[in-house]
């Protein structure tokens, strides 16, 4: 998978102004296409606003201020992912975060209870995600955490997950729900509503270990949260094109955020992922309204990027 498609004028002017929420780069413990401050000029030059920085293992809000200051102008929004390496539904971390100015609160995802007990398999043909052979490497040396439970053997959230769930609010920051499972993704969403978060993203909800069927998104997008559509999710195999697009149509985009989740070193350029899905989503039909909704305002909604709520 090298010869990768490029998007159109057309479509890198309707992503314009959006942030890409879901991307991971270098420096990371994985091999990445690109480091964050080599991309951000990119993405300035493409007409994009910003980028959140994912990571699996570790804080990012210190590695955006950076990009900030070397690239003026530019939103590096950081992030904090809730996996055994910051101690799991650690509300410290998520406070300390907070504090320096991260925007994004991934919950568990290589360490969720769902995707270690996930049975599901990708596609075949289908490319497994770079971080499974890691968690292969740390399990075989036998320092693998223990899964990381948001919910309790009742189904209830945790006295640590409402922990966290205050601190977010506290910040308004922003809930992604990372590698859960469906019914962990709807305990969870109630308990951030009542906590008074006031954004909230279903993270791929196409992905293997999620697969969050249409009705229940519905209920979900109801209750104020948007589900997250990446790009590498049909892409990399994960799920078909078809699939991917019926969902949006059956949520509706105004329910939708478009991510490209992209800085694999075997995937498109970083900076092309918004762009690329523009294309597609025009040619099955969506219209110019529906792919900016998509891309930029509900982007910015959720990076905190100064826009009102979608």
């Amino acid at each position: 998978m090298t010869d990768h498609p490029r998007p159109s004028h057309r479509a890198r002017e309707l992503v314009r102004g959006a942030y890409d929420v879901h991307i991971h780069v270098a420096p990371d413990v994985m091999e990445r296409r690109i480091d964050d401050l080599a991309l951000a000029p990119r993405f300035a030059e493409a007409g994009l606003a910003g980028f959140v920085l994912k990571s699996h293992y570790f804080p990012t809000a210190e590695r955006a201020a950076v990009v900030r200051a070397a690239v003026p102008g530019f939103g590096a929004v950081g992030a904090i992912t809730l996996n055994g390496s910051v101690g799991g539904m650690n509300p410290v971390a998520v406070e300390l975060a907070g504090r320096a100015g991260a925007q994004f609160v991934w919950l568990p995802t290589v360490d969720s209870a769902n995707q270690r007990a996930c049975t599901s398999h990708d596609p075949e043909g289908a490319r497994p995600p770079m971080w499974a052979r890691l968690q292969d490497e740390l399990r075989a040396e036998g320092m693998a955490a223990d899964p990381v439970d948001v919910v309790d053997g009742d189904g209830r959230v945790t006295g640590a997950t409402r922990q966290v769930l205050h601190v977010i609010a506290k910040h308004d920051m922003t809930l992604a729900t990372g590698h859960l499972g469906t019914a962990e993704i709807a305990a969870v969403v109630d308990a951030a509503v009542a906590a008074g978060v006031r954004r909230i993203v279903v993270t791929h909800p196409e992905f293997t270990s999620q697969r969050v069927g249409v009705d229940r998104q519905r209920e979900l997008a109801a209750k104020g949260a948007l589900m997250e559509r990446c790009f590498t999710t049909p892409y990399t195999g994960k799920v078909s094109w078809d699939v991917w697009l019926d969902n949006i149509r059956a949520v509706g985009p105004e329910h939708s955020v478009l991510s490209s989740d992209l800085g694999q070193p075997f995937n498109p350029p970083v900076e092309d992922g918004l762009a690329l899905m523009a294309d597609r989503l025009l040619a099955e039909g969506f219209t110019e309204d529906d792919i900016r909704l998509m891309a930029v305002r509900n982007s910015r909604w959720l990076a905190a990027a100064g826009d009102d709520h979608p």
